[in-house]
């Protein structure tokens, strides 16, 4: 491909854009007057940094200048960038990024240097051994480590110092495709099978919006990752191949933490002080647990927190990464308490940008009443974002990667909404078999029970044995919680007989 037309080219395609191109270019050209070899270029094969690999090769182009560059070899002139490029290769990196990766190298002329450490102790390994002063990055808004980030930013505290370059900081997915489609630039082929972002193997799965229809054929198909239409979705692939799913959900019987086969995990957020203060009840996490349970879905934690964007952060961290799915309640609108999706959006390291499609939702909802500021309320977490549409919702559920974020404010809302959650298309909850319980109850004492009921918990492991009064003079109720009727039943039985007859009485498990 021509250097030059990666100069002129995507002038033709967007004419906006083409004005941040030129000027990054010329940003680079005036990097490059410093001396060379301490400027390097950090390449994963991915679409953005083959892009900023373009673009340094432009910006080359333009800093020598024309004649000086046809001086020599036609072809090498429109193809070598002689610039120092750094590869982080990773032994869970996918085939196909290693390849283009060094074959890319080997087509440019790039000086590759191969780096098989962590990110962090591969530089400081580099900077020892070569002085450094610039990193080119291909780094974007909406990226998890764009934070805080401009075109040039110096490194963070704790890491080597170095001045990272962030040439399409500002590029949309669409401007990144824009260009690549433009300037026919070969890009790695995961791609074409419908991967719009990639990580590792381990959390890099094709992007579901993209999946055909096809009754013929035995295995998914998937269209390519230029065809995505919304931008917002380029990191829903993004998520882990092997969820956190119980081989044997995790139940505990009050000895020890055991599974329930085929089970996945959740947590549940309420966001709150109205509840904290005691001045409101918070009844909507009970019925998200039976929502969930009905579903084969096992709930591990439900937590209230603070109207604090902090607080609801440190939990949406902690809770995302240790359950498949987090649903979060409460903190949504326009007030100053409502800082939701704040939290959400520190939590996964990204900026809360306008989102047009939901404001566009929020214009129809509210109109002419709106006594707040609605490109506030459509303030959304940048890049992690999904809307799921529903014909029976006024706006669409919020989706962040695994955290889902309801807005229902009392039962009956939160039923519609989870009823339209399941019926929409790309919801993330697989359905299983779902949790069963019976309930005894008895007069017996705690004392009198308590031994036999440790003992029939080690013997049931698969099954979730509780105990709870209503009052100290009222029966001592025992649940069994499980999804083999037939164990459930029979550690019923086992307790029952342990005990005279007619010391236990209950109704029929469901």
């Amino acid at each position: 491909m021509d250097v030059s037309m990666c100069v002129h080219a995507y002038a033709t395609s967007c004419v906006c854009t083409c004005v941040h191109v030129c000027e990054h270019i010329y940003q680079v050209g005036s990097l490059f007057a410093a001396r060379f070899e301490q400027v390097a270029f950090s390449f994963n094969g991915g679409k953005d940094s083959t892009v900023l690999l373009h673009l340094l090769r432009a910006g080359y182009y333009l800093h020598k200048g024309k004649s000086e560059c046809f001086q020599g070899n036609l072809s090498d002139s429109m193809l070598n960038c002689p610039i120092r490029t750094i590869y982080f290769e990773s032994p869970s990196a996918f085939p196909e990024i290693n390849s283009f990766t060094y074959e890319t190298a080997t087509v440019y002329n790039l000086q590759l240097e191969t780096i098989r450490l962590d990110f962090k102790s591969g530089l400081e390994a580099l900077l020892r051994e070569k002085p450094t002063k610039a990193i080119f990055l291909g780094t974007r808004i909406g990226d998890p480590n764009a934070v805080g980030q401009e075109q040039f930013s110096p490194s963070s505290i704790g890491w080597p110092p170095f001045m990272r370059v962030n040439p399409i900081l500002d590029w949309s997915y669409r401007d990144v495709w824009a260009f690549i489609l433009t300037c026919k630039v070969k890009y790695c082929s995961l791609y074409d099978q419908g991967y719009t972002s990639i990580g590792s193997i381990y959390d890099t799965v094709p992007n579901a919006l993209l999946s055909i229809v096809d009754s013929s054929s035995t295995t998914e198909i998937f269209k390519p990752a230029y065809m995505l239409s919304d931008g917002r979705s380029e990191r829903a692939g993004r998520m882990k191949k092997l969820p956190l799913k119980c081989d044997t959900a995790c139940l505990n019987n009050g000895v020890t933490n055991v599974s329930q086969s085929g089970s996945f995990i959740a947590s549940i957020i309420v966001v709150g002080d109205e509840i904290l203060f005691g001045t409101a009840e918070d009844k909507l996490s009970a019925v998200l647990c039976k929502k969930l349970n009905a579903i084969g879905w096992q709930v591990t934690r439900m937590t209230v927190v603070q109207n604090d964007i902090d607080c609801v952060a440190a939990q949406v961290e902690q809770q995302k990464s240790t359950n498949y799915m987090v649903f979060l309640l409460g903190g949504l609108g326009p007030m100053h308490s409502d800082v939701s999706l704040a939290g959400v959006a520190k939590a996964f390291g990204v900026r809360l940008a306008p989102d047009e499609e939901f404001e566009e939702y929020l214009r129809l909802l509210i109109g002419k009443h709106c006594t707040g500021d609605r490109n506030e309320m459509a303030l959304l977490p940048e890049g992690i974002t999904e809307l799921m549409q529903h014909s029976k919702l006024p706006v669409p559920l919020i989706k962040c990667q695994n955290v889902i974020i309801l807005a229902a404010t009392n039962v009956s809302e939160l039923e519609t909404q989870w009823d339209c959650l399941l019926e929409t298309p790309s919801h993330p909850l697989m359905r299983l078999p779902p949790f069963m319980s019976k309930h005894l109850g008895t007069m017996l004492s705690d004392v009198e029970t308590a031994q036999t009921i440790s003992k029939l918990c080690l013997e049931f492991p698969d099954i979730y044995i509780g105990c709870q009064r209503k009052s100290r003079v009222g029966p001592l109720v025992i649940t069994f919680v499980g999804k083999d009727k037939t164990r459930i039943e029979l550690a019923a039985e086992k307790l029952s007989n342990s005990f005279p007859a007619g010391a236990f009485s209950g109704g029929d498990c469901g």
